[in-house]
């Protein structure tokens, strides 16, 4: 398989802090890989990096091939290529959510409003919201929110999609609507990279998971290997917390 993604040796710290440490991950063509790990394992930071929204101390990132590290880059090309959602939804709360989601392929793609309109409510179609269109923010759920910044997200036609932590702002009972859509991406063989603390839905919809321990991959592999039969002592220990607390 392709790798779409490459990071290699990547390096990033916050004044003393460092909160990644020689990083190395690849994410294939097609597939899925979650992170997990403990909060401040640098998994948020990761995607940050990868999205070019925090400017990394060392390593590489490259996309289909290219460093888009290199500081020559140009930053806005490249998130051109990756969506990225985050645990809060982002969205504009004076737009409907259909300018919401036209707003970035008709000004950075320039393409005319009929054809980003009707691109929109396709998508919107595909995350069960068509009949929102014209609503605005604050007028949905919390899980309605979520699944329209999805659709924002692939507007772009991303070659690699970002999800960070997408449900822990999300009541209960709206989590499965959007972990159920981010399932439907991955049957339709989106490359993501998902940091996560849905040990079950990684289980289930992951090809590899990748465990985050200060600031490196400490272990990874196929979902059974790394949650059921896990190699590392730290790897253990942080899955016994998990189960322990009911989430795996």
């Amino acid at each position: 398989m392709t790798d779409v993604l490459a990071v290699r040796g990547l390096r990033k710290a916050f004044g003393p802090a460092v909160v990644l440490d020689d990083l190395n991950l690849t994410a294939q063509e097609h597939t899925c890989t979650a992170l997990i790990g403990a909060s401040g394992s640098g998994k948020s930071t990761l995607l940050r990096c990868i999205d070019l929204l925090e400017v990394v101390d060392d390593g590489v990132i490259e996309l289909d091939g290219e460093d888009i590290a290199d500081p020559r880059v140009d930053a806005d090309r490249v998130r051109t290529r990756i969506g990225i959602v985050f645990q809060a939804y982002n969205l504009f709360p004076h737009l409907r959510v259909l300018d919401n989601i036209t707003l970035a392929p008709r000004r950075v793609h320039k393409i005319g409003r009929e054809q980003a309109e009707a691109e929109a409510l396709e998508l919107l179609d595909r995350v069960g919201l068509r009949n929102r269109a014209s609503a605005r923010p604050d007028e949905l759920s919390g899980g309605q929110q979520q699944r329209v910044a999805i659709a924002r997200a692939l507007a772009n036609k991303p070659r690699l999609m970002l999800f960070d932590e997408v449900t822990s702002a999300l009541d209960p009972e709206l989590v499965g609507e959007v972990l159920a859509l981010i399932r439907d991406l991955r049957a339709d063989g989106m490359t993501m990279l998902l940091a996560t603390h849905e040990m079950g839905f990684a289980r289930d919809v992951a090809d590899r998971v990748c465990f985050l321990d200060s600031g490196r991959v400490l272990e990874e592999g196929p979902p059974e290997q790394v949650l059921r039969d896990p190699v590392e002592p730290r790897t253990r220990q942080f899955l016994r917390r998990i189960i322990d607390a009911g989430r795996l």
